[in-house]
């Protein structure tokens, strides 16, 4: 299987940023780590594994980014005004950055975005907010809400980078259509899942906009955790 380590200095936000690639073509797919995971844990959890013919045969190839959490929302040490500026810059990065190496190095033409836990709201945050790029989001045990990040603080940041907010307010056409006309929209989380309250909140604000989509219940006692990961990944990517 293809395997490719990638690093550059980023304009975006700073400071250099890694990333791995796996498999050399098929549905490119930007992989999201969980909260301040780093861009080999999609690996090291055997999530790549778990869908390996997927990638030896040329039907997927993930781009697992790095996160800036820590910089981010997870940084308590910073005003919420500078956490969600950091945010607003990684999101830059994604956008300006990482997309243009899907693009030279991958000439499908819709591109995946995944994520386990906090990987799930970095996912659906940015299918939501350009729904021209990425075209189908697979949110594993997402949560949505960054409120609890803020102490009581909000600003345009904070709330255009919080789906269960700027999503049941969205009124412009460019957006509904797209999400409306094809795009792929999936949430699914464990039935003894400590996101399974925000995946049903996400299905009502979605399914009140008319937005299609599908919540998947992972039913048997499936927690927020490794396993039950692993088995979606097969399910949704195998």
């Amino acid at each position: 299987m293809n395997r490719e380590y990638h690093r550059w200095y980023s304009p975006s936000l700073g400071r250099d940023m890694e990333l791995l690639i796996h498999g050399h073509g098929g549905a490119p797919m930007i992989v999201f780590p969980s909260s301040m995971g780093r861009f080999y844990e999609y690996e090291d959890r055997g999530m790549i594994d778990a869908v390996w013919e997927a990638f030896e045969h040329g039907r997927l190839q993930a781009f697992c980014v790095d996160s800036v959490d820590a910089e981010s929302w997870y940084n308590r040490a910073a005003h919420p005004a500078d956490r969600a500026r950091r945010q607003a810059s990684y999101n830059d990065y994604i956008f300006n950055e990482v997309v243009p190496l899907v693009r030279n190095r991958n000439w499908a033409p819709a591109i995946v975005v995944t994520g386990c836990s906090f990987g799930g709201y970095h996912a659906m945050n940015l299918a939501l907010r350009r729904p021209d790029i990425f075209t189908t989001c697979v949110s594993m045990s997402g949560s949505f809400d960054i409120r609890s990040f803020l102490h009581g603080y909000y600003d345009d940041n904070c709330y255009f980078n919080n789906p269960v907010d700027f999503l049941p307010n969205m009124t412009d056409d460019w957006y509904l259509s797209r999400y409306r006309s094809g795009n792929r929209y999936i949430l699914a989380a464990g039935d003894w899942d400590i996101c399974l309250g925000e995946n049903r909140r996400m299905d009502g604000i979605m399914g009140a906009k008319g937005i299609p989509h599908r919540l998947d219940i992972w039913g048997d006692r499936r927690e927020h955790d490794w396993p039950l990961w692993r088995s979606m990944a097969q399910a949704y990517f195998g």
